[in-house]
């Protein structure tokens, strides 16, 4: 796999933590943050692929209420 190829996934799955939080109504990762004890410039990060953990994404999915096996559905 190339590094191309690894910033495109990685873009992939900062998208889907920021369309499951606009989808829970949360119009803004600042709020969305607040509400789950989280620093903004976290969630930022994360929304932009960057600097998330295997337990960050755990975590994302749980307030969620889906599955890791959901949340990477259709992330190559």
């Amino acid at each position: 796999m190339t590094i191309d190829n690894y910033q495109i996934r990685e873009e992939a799955i900062g998208n889907r933590i920021k369309e499951l939080r606009i989808k829970a109504g949360y119009t803004s990762y600042a709020k969305f943050a607040i509400e789950h004890n989280f620093e903004n410039k976290s969630v930022w990060r994360w929304e932009n692929g960057q600097n998330y953990k295997l337990n960050t994404l755990s975590l994302i999915a749980d307030i969620h209420g889906i599955t890791l096996e959901e949340f990477f559905k259709g992330i190559k």
